[in-house]
């Protein structure tokens, strides 16, 4: 079974590699002609009966000198992408790239074609990862494993950026080519290089010149639009304050002294270290009282292209740009290689901070569930509430939210559940206000009734 695995994994490797190579050099006028060829070739097998074979022979040579030609091209090219740093799922993204002609010679006909990270899933990849509902599929398509490896590749690949014409490039001139997409998953997305082609004389087959222009974008996961929650959590001490956070806590500790910065209060003036170094210093404080919320993200998966957890990310990512980052912190949780604890808000890390690392969040598939309730349980003293964002609820997400619940922590539990699955709010049974099951495909809609 093995070996013929890999016998399809490299036929499916060669022919999608020899698609996309055929798909840029093709023109739709040499799809037409190859048509039209193989049709008066049928017609005029028969030299005596039919005249068609004039056409094929007409055809063969034509498509025969327009292949050739295209070693005659002579061109040189530079490219450079005025590309973003962030984008975010389903919104358009649009940029400008620079194509200069390094030749001597005008070029006309060219079109732009970006390189990519390519999605066609590893050996590995194509062994143990099953599509979704791939058991209800027929024997003979389960044995071949094409649909899993579409499914696989398209899962892989985070956008299509369609070819754009380029202007007449004069000698040594350059020309501005728009280019759009919509991402489609997030993550980051590698440009490897990029494709310009021109037509032979006849516009039928293409040259392809490729240049090396290495740049990256990351994709941001997708938001629904969340009401602001208002947990009834009340401000707790924070033992060791936190450094940076701006002043607005109920007490303060001090930190230290440092030089007078314009704006800083005249009462945190430290008068006879000003005097004996004959400059303003100030007392640094850091609060000690703090609202501070923590957002529990369920990473635990069997899939690794998980459409559950997409959903899940995007949950948490919009509730990371609704709450008010100035009047309360805010911790992240979940875990991936790790366990990871991110805090945002009061002059630490800001939203976008924090949706960069949503963006590369990625399936927990070799770790226990335990994991995230011990980061959870260590954290909780210091939590005025929590939100939690779940893939299942079984036991132990349950006991999870049992012992938050004995701690008096508010929270509010949402859990992605596929079309059609129903569930039952468990330990929060007395307070179902604070249970949201999400189905997927009805989350806004779930979301707006908050």
């Amino acid at each position: 079974m093995t070996r013929f695995r890999r016998y399809l994994y490299w036929n499916y490797d060669r022919i999608s590699a020899g698609r996309n190579w055929l798909t840029r050099r093709l023109t739709p006028t040499a799809i037409l002609l190859m048509v039209v060829l193989v049709a008066a070739g049928s017609l005029g097998a028969d030299t005596s009966l039919s005249l068609a074979y004039q056409a094929f022979a007409f055809l063969l040579c034509l498509l025969m000198v327009a292949w050739a030609s295209r070693w005659f091209f002579r061109g040189s090219f530079g490219v450079r992408r005025d590309l973003p740093r962030l984008a975010s799922i389903g919104v358009t993204l649009a940029y400008e790239v620079k194509v200069t002609n390094q030749s001597h010679r005008r070029q006309r006909g060219l079109w732009l074609m970006e390189d990519l990270e390519d999605p066609r899933p590893t050996q590995w990849e194509f062994d143990h990862i099953a599509e979704p509902d791939e058991a209800r599929r027929p024997w003979p398509d389960r044995r071949s494993g094409y649909y899993r490896w579409m499914w696989i590749t398209s899962q892989k690949r985070k956008a299509k950026i369609v070819q754009q014409p380029i202007p007449d490039l004069p000698p040594s001139g350059e020309g501005l080519v728009r280019m759009e997409f919509v991402p489609r998953r997030r993550g980051v997305l590698a440009f490897r290089g990029a494709t310009v082609a021109c037509p032979d004389v006849f516009g039928i087959f293409r040259t392809c010149r490729s240049i090396e222009v290495r740049q990256t974008v990351l994709i941001l996961p997708k938001r629904y639009k969340v009401p602001v929650l208002a947990l009834a959590g009340t401000r707790k001490y924070q033992p060791r304050g936190v450094a940076l956070a701006s002043s607005v806590g109920e007490s303060e500790e001090f930190m230290s002294l440092r030089d007078y910065r314009p704006g800083d209060p005249w009462r945190h003036i430290h008068w006879n270290s000003w005097a004996k170094t004959g400059k303003p210093i100030v007392k640094e404080f850091a609060d000690e009282f703090f609202v501070r919320h923590a957002l529990v993200l369920d990473t635990f998966t069997r899939e690794p292209f998980s459409e559950l957890l997409e959903e899940a990310v995007a949950v948490a990512a919009s509730f990371v740009c609704a709450l008010p980052a100035q009047d309360a912190l805010l911790d992240l949780l979940f875990v991936g290689p790790q366990a990871y604890c991110f805090t945002s808000g009061r002059g630490l890390a800001q939203a976008e901070q924090m949706l960069e690392i949503l963006a590369a969040v990625p399936a927990c598939m070799d770790r226990p569930f335990e994991t995230l309730q011990q980061l959870v349980f260590s954290h909780a003293q210091a939590l005025s509430g929590c939100i939690c964002v779940f893939l299942a609820w079984d036991q132990l997400r349950q006991e999870l939210v049992s012992g938050l619940k004995a701690l008096g922590i508010p929270m509010r539990v949402f859990v992605v559940v596929k079309a059609g699955e129903t569930l039952e709010p468990g330990p929060l049974s007395d307070q179902p206000e604070c249970f949201h099951p999400l189905e997927i495909d009805h989350i806004q809609e779930t979301l707006n009734r908050l």
